[in-house]
C-alpha cells in the first residue's frame, strides 16, 4: 500500500497547477489532503472527472467557513467506511480530521491547528492534540484496529525536523509543549514512519515559507508526517518527502507499507 499525505493549502489552486499529472505519475492507493479550502460544489468539474477517470474514490470534510481548512482522501480501492470527524464539534466544524477504513487498518487524515495567531489558537491546538491522540488510542484499543495518522501537524518534532531550531524555540510549531505532545504521542505506542527510516537525515522538510525564498534556500520545517500504531511498525517498507514537488508551500510526504 501506497500511502501518501500532502497539505496542499487550497485544492482549487493545486488543481491548475498540475495536480492531475502529479497523481498520475504518483499513484498512490491512498492520498490524503489537508486545507482543501473549499466547499464540494467549489471543486472544478475538470478536477472531479479527472479523479474519476484515473479510478479514485473521493470524500470531501471541507470546513463550515468558506476558503478554510478542510481534509479529502482519495483511494485507489473504494473504503469500508468513512466517518468525518472525531465527534467533538469545536474541531469537526473545520473539517480536520476524516477517517477510512481500508481492512488492515484506518487511515486517520487530519489537519492540525496553527497555533501562531495568538495564546486562543494554541490553546485550541493543544486541546485538538489531545482530543486526537485520545480518539486514535480509541480506534486502536476500544475497535482493535491497526491506525495511520497523517497529515499537517503543525509541529517539528527535533531540532534536526528544522533549519533553524534556535530561532524558533518561542514559535508555535516548535514550542517545548507541542513537542512535548508528540514525545507523548510516541511513548503511547505510536511510531513516526520517517524518522523510522531515516532516523539521522537532515535537511528533510515538508513546509517552508513563501517569504524570502526559504524553498529554494532549503530553510524548512518538517511538519508533515505519517505516524503508525506499533503494531504496523514490521510493516514500513519505505518512507519519503518530495520537496521537488511544487504546487503548495508543503510537499507531500509518502509510507508504503507491506
Amino acid at each position: 500500500m501506497r500511502l501518501v499525505s500532502w497539505n496542499v493549502n487550497g485544492i482549487r489552486s493545486v488543481a491548475a497547477k498540475g495536480f492531475l499529472h502529479w497523481l498520475a505519475s504518483e499513484r498512490p492507493d491512498v492520498l490524503g489532503i489537508q486545507e482543501m479550502k473549499a466547499k464540494e460544489d467549489q471543486i472544478p468539474a475538470e478536477l472531479t472527472s479527472g479523479l474519476e477517470a484515473a479510478g479514485y474514490t473521493v470524500h470531501w470534510f471541507p470546513a463550515e467557513r468558506p476558503g478554510y481548512s478542510g481534509t479529502a482522501t482519495f483511494s485507489r480501492k473504494p473504503p469500508k467506511s468513512v466517518r468525518r470527524g472525531m465527534g467533538v464539534a469545536e474541531f469537526d466544524r473545520e473539517g480536520r480530521t476524516l477517517v477510512t477504513d481500508h481492512g488492515d487498518f484506518l487511515f486517520v487524515n487530519c489537519y492540525f491547528p496553527n497555533g501562531k495567531s495568538g495564546q486562543e489558537r494554541l490553546d485550541y491546538k493543544m486541546r485538538f492534540k489531545e482530543a486526537i491522540a485520545d480518539f486514535c488510542d480509541g480506534l486502536r484499543k476500544k475497535e482493535k484496529r491497526e491506525v495511520v495518522l497523517c497529515g499537517d501537524v503543525n509541529t517539528a518534532h527535533r531540532e534536526i525536523d528544522l533549519a533553524r531550531p534556535a530561532e524558533n524555540v518561542e514559535v508555535s510549531g516548535f514550542m517545548p509543549l507541542e513537542r512535548a505532545w508528540i514525545d507523548r504521542f510516541l511513548a503511547r505506542g505510536w511510531v513516526d514512519s520517517f524518522r523510522l527510516v531515516h532516523p539521522d537525515q537532515k535537511d528533510a522538510y515538508s513546509w517552508w515559507s513563501f517569504r524570502s525564498g526559504a524553498r529554494k534556500r532549503n530553510v524548512g520545517w518538517r511538519i508533515d508526517y505519517h505516524f503508525v500504531s506499533e503494531g504496523l511498525k514490521g510493516s514500513v517498507k519505505e518512507a519519503w518527502i518530495k520537496p521537488d514537488i511544487q504546487g503548495s508551500d508543503h510537499c507531500p510526504v509518502g509510507l508504503v507499507l507491506s
